[in-house]
C-alpha cells in the first residue's frame, strides 16, 4: 500500500501518496474540493483543454517509454470537436499515461505526479499554485533534515558498535582480510560481481563458505560483522569505478582485497570514544 501524507493549503487538506519510484502524487481530487462546485467536473474541464492535452503529452513522452503516441496524437485530432470529452480514466486506457491515477476506494480519487498537480494548480487559481508550490517545498526541506537527522544517527550508532565491539587484538586480526597474492585468483570460481567482493573482504566465495558452514543459516554476508559490511558497501562502488576502467576480474580483486585491507585497519585504529554508550542489543 502507497505511503500517504497530508498538506495544508490555504486551510484545506491535500492527500499525498507515495507512488512510481519515490514521487509523490497529489490528489487533484482534494485541491479541486478548495473550490465551489463538483471536484470531478473541474478535472474534467481541464482534461478538455489543449494546453493541458498538450502538456501532459510531453510529460508522458519524457517519463514513460509505454505511452501510446498513436494514441495521443488521435486525442489531439479530437480536441477540434465540441463535443470531446475527456476523463482521467480514459486519458489512462487510450495512452497508457502514468502521469495521471485514478483510485477507487479508501483515499480514491485522482491523482497526479507532482510535477502536473502544479500545472492542475496553476489551471485552478494562480493563487493556490503559488500558495501549494510553497508548502510543497516546507514539505521537502523537512523531509531532507530527517533524512539528515537519521543519517547522522545512524552513522553514530555504527561508530557506537565499532568502538565498543573492537577491543582485543583477536578481534581485529580476525576482522582483517587475508591479502590475495597477485596472479594466484586465476583459479577461483566467480558466481558474479558479488562473490569477487566476497573474495577481497571474506577470503572466500560464498559457494565456499557454505561448504565450510553446511548448518549456518542464511549466508557469508549474514554473518558479516558491522565493520565488514561497512567496507564492503565502500568496495561495491571501488568495484563499479574497476569495472569502467575495464581492467579483468582477477585483477579487480587484488585491488578490492587492498583496498579492503586498509579501509578495515582504519576503522580498527580508529580512536575510541569512551563517551558513547554500547550499542542497542538486536
Amino acid at each position: 500500500m502507497a505511503k500517504k501524507k497530508k498538506i495544508i493549503v490555504q486551510g484545506h487538506e491535500l492527500t499525498l501518496l507515495l507512488k512510481r519510484d519515490s514521487e509523490e502524487y497529489i490528489s487533484l481530487t482534494d485541491m479541486a474540493r478548495g473550490f465551489e462546485g463538483e471536484p470531478g467536473e473541474y478535472i474534467r474541464n481541464w482534461l478538455r483543454n489543449g494546453s493541458t492535452i498538450q502538456y501532459l503529452g510531453v510529460w508522458e513522452k519524457v517519463h514513460n517509454p509505454d505511452f501510446n503516441l498513436v494514441e495521443f496524437h488521435q486525442i489531439k485530432t479530437e480536441l477540434i470537436d465540441n463535443t470531446f470529452l475527456m476523463s482521467a480514466k480514459k486519458w489512462i486506457d487510450r495512452t497508457s499515461a502514468i502521469g495521471i491515477e485514478a483510485k477507487a476506494g479508501r483515499y480514491g480519487g485522482t491523482y497526479a505526479h507532482n510535477e502536473i498537480a502544479l500545472q492542475f494548480a496553476t489551471w485552478l487559481s494562480p493563487e493556490f499554485h503559488v500558495y501549494l508550490v510553497k508548502e510543497f517545498k516546507r514539505l521537502k526541506q523537512i523531509e531532507a533534515q530527517e533524512q539528515k537527522d537519521s543519517l547522522d544517527w545512524s552513522l553514530k550508532r555504527m561508530l557506537t558498535k565499532i568502538n565498543y565491539s573492537i577491543h582485543t587484538d583477536a578481534i581485529k586480526e580476525k576482522l582483517i582480510p587475508p591479502r590475495l597474492a597477485q596472479g594466484k585468483t586465476s583459479g577461483l570460481v566467480y558466481a558474479g560481481e558479488a562473490d569477487i567482493l566476497n573474495v577481497a573482504l571474506f577470503g572466500m566465495t560464498a559457494g565456499q563458505w557454505r561448504a565450510q558452514n553446511p548448518d549456518a543459516k542464511g549466508n557469508i554476508r549474514d554473518h558479516a560483522t558491522t565493520e565488514q559490511l561497512l567496507v564492503l558497501a565502500n568496495l561495491e562502488a571501488i568495484n563499479a569505478e574497476l569495472i569502467r576502467q575495464r581492467l579483468s576480474q582477477d585483477e579487480r580483486v587484488v585491488r578490492l582485497n587492498e583496498a579492503a585491507i586498509t579501509q578495515m585497519k582504519s576503522i580498527l585504529n580508529s580512536p575510541s570514544r569512551p563517551n558513547l554508550p554500547p550499542p542497542d542489543k538486536e
